[in-house]
């Protein structure tokens, strides 16, 4: 999947932690950026995202702490 059809699939918009900020959602995906807006944890709905199943991740708060592969145990 790439970042423009897992941007179409994405349901971050939903998250009781997400905050419009003119840098999209996704958060999820390799390459993408961590929010510049969003900085506390209010609830994550990651896990009933049809990105985070069918790319089978693992990890949760994707906005704040980065993408599936930068939270993998051993990744600085």
């Amino acid at each position: 999947m790439d970042q423009n059809e897992a941007f179409g699939r994405c349901i971050c918009a939903m998250c009781p932690t997400y905050m419009e900020c003119e840098q999209g959602k996704a958060f999820c995906m390799p390459g993408a950026k961590r929010s510049k807006c969003i900085k506390v944890e209010n609830g994550c709905i990651c896990p009933g995202c049809p990105v985070y199943s069918e790319m089978k991740f693992s990890s949760v708060y994707y906005c704040i702490k980065g993408s599936d592969a930068e939270q993998k145990p051993g990744r600085k």
